[in-house]
């Protein structure tokens, strides 16, 4: 990996820590886990601009500095966001990989995942099943929000890649 592009990556996930931080500061729309996501912009562009292999890295190492940062490090909210957090990069991986959807959709597909991989993750760790009821309410919210942030990424990505001067032939080297 030359310099260049680990400078890049280190900056985004320096960004996505910070939205992430940003976003517990906004309100949640007066729906417990609801969020906007805004630190899936930056799992999306880097997805687009250097792999999915980098995205998976900048994305597991967000969750674990933001839980390290707000010492909730295997607490509850830490395995929220692991489970949250690993079926959205599943499906935006799967969505991405077939090649018909775009990035709007793609960050849809992940807002999704990303309830219900907590909604799942939350009825195991309370071991109850009723919250299996709350997915509807998250799944209306998620697509609103999985639209924006799609949407954001997609004006993002055009920013990075002329900030980091990055041409279509150097993204997967």
């Amino acid at each position: 990996m030359n310099t260049k592009r680990l400078t890049s990556l280190a900056i985004f996930l320096s960004i996505s820590i910070v939205l992430s931080i940003l976003e517990s500061f906004i309100p949640s729309f007066s729906v417990p886990g609801a969020k906007l996501g805004m630190a899936n912009i930056v799992t999306l562009v880097v997805m687009y601009m250097y792999g999915e292999k980098d995205a998976f890295l900048i994305l597991v190492l967000r969750i674990i500095l933001v839980g390290l940062l707000r010492g909730s490090i295997f607490a509850y909210p830490f395995w929220l966001s692991v489970s949250g957090g690993m079926l959205a990069f599943s499906l935006m991986y799967t969505f991405k990989k077939l090649k018909v959807f775009n990035m709007v959709s793609i960050s849809v597909m992940g807002s999704l995942g990303h309830s219900l991989g907590q909604i799942l993750m939350a009825m195991f760790l309370l071991d109850t099943a009723e919250l299996a009821f709350y997915f509807p309410l998250l799944f209306l919210i998620a697509i609103p929000t999985g639209i924006f942030v799609g949407a954001v990424s997609q004006r993002f990505l055009l920013i990075a890649r002329q900030a980091f001067e990055v041409e279509d032939d150097e993204l997967f080297e």
